[in-house]
């Protein structure tokens, strides 16, 4: 039984993770730390967890050694303090944006400023398990993913290995808790209800983790619309082959690339309302849907894929790593199915 911490608990990831942790057969979450809400209950932030959990959120000052930390903090927080977290754990997962990147060079291009701890960029995996599976088995840093990112990897990663994608156009319609848990201006509710807005046409920070997976020249561009949904993220790419292709094919693409992997999913419905992936079927869940259509020149390919941002596309993907950092069962914890309706 290992000894974990969450630090910054009081969002939607820090709550997402402790729901996952309170049902892990292998973990104890010892401390799980707020300023905001130190020494209350954490159903104070997270009602769900009322009478699940009886701890009380600590304050970060109060940070004690453990086994493992889960860095859930806004971006930019962890890399000026990942010495003094270091210091307290053997192993760290950083679930913000500050070591996805494997270079300063790339780092500053997207984020537009100098990373505040260099030395620290090539200590960290990038957490797809997908991809970096051996990377992360018994590895003491791990990155989160980013949402978006995660969605389009995991999508487009067949047809990009086979040399198959010539070029891909992207469309991903998000959830509001994609946000955070902190009011701003698009998030009030008379301006984001019924919304559909695109708030990212181009130059997504997350195209940074596409490359880096993906490939600097994989030929795809995407944009971000914030549609009326809780939690989700869905995506619609048009991608344009080199070679024509029959529908089997591509099943047999992506059945032979997916086959072992727990946490993705083929849609294959001919019939019926959920023959493609929706977002709201695999909420609550650590799963990846996939399908697709193909068009009858065989050449225009239209992938669909769904997650929840909080599960695969933050927490669940940690507690998965987590999982493979302690060669636990990869599966351990996440077992829940979604809610359906």
């Amino acid at each position: 039984m290992i000894q974990a911490g969450i630090v910054g608990g009081s969002g939607y990831t820090g709550g997402e993770l402790l729901r996952l942790l309170h049902y892990h057969p292998d973990v104890e979450v010892r401390q799980i730390t707020s300023r905001e809400h130190a020494g209350r209950y954490i159903h104070s932030a997270h009602p769900h967890l009322r009478d699940v959990s009886r701890l009380k959120f600590s304050h970060p000052d109060g940070l004690e050694a453990c086994d493992l930390l889960f860095l859930a903090m806004p971006h930019g927080t962890v890399a000026r303090q990942i010495d003094h977290f270091a210091a307290l754990a053997p192993k760290l997962i950083d679930l913000s944006a500050d070591f996805r990147l494997d270079c300063s060079a790339s780092y500053q291009r997207w984020y537009g400023e100098d990373h505040p701890t260099p030395r620290w960029l090539d200590r960290f995996v990038y957490g797809l398990p997908e991809v970096y599976r051996d990377s992360v088995t018994g590895a003491n840093y791990v990155s989160g993913v980013g949402c978006n990112a995660t969605v389009i990897n995991l999508a487009l990663l067949p047809l990009v290995g086979a040399g198959l994608l010539e070029r891909a156009a992207v469309e991903i319609k998000v959830g509001s808790s994609e946000g955070g848990n902190k009011a701003n201006a698009g998030s009030h509710h008379p301006i984001r209800s019924g919304a559909v807005r695109t708030y990212k046409a181009t130059g997504h920070r997350h195209k940074a983790e596409v490359e880096l997976v993906l490939g600097a020249d994989a030929p795809i561009d995407f944009a971000v619309t914030a549609i009326e949904m809780v939690r989700g993220v869905h995506l619609l790419a048009h991608c344009y082959l080199s070679e024509p292709q029959v529908e089997r094919d591509i099943w047999k693409l992506y059945r032979g690339r997916y086959r072992d992997e727990p946490f993705v999913r083929l849609v294959s419905g001919k019939t019926g309302l959920h023959r493609l992936p929706e977002p709201r079927v695999v909420a609550g869940s650590n799963f990846c849907d996939i399908g697709f259509e193909l068009d009858s020149d065989g050449k225009h390919l239209v992938m669909v894929a769904a997650l929840d941002n909080l599960g695969k596309g933050a927490a669940g993907s940690a507690v998965q790593c987590m999982n493979l950092m302690f060669e636990f069962d990869e599966t351990a914890g996440l077992a829940f199915p979604g809610l359906y309706p």
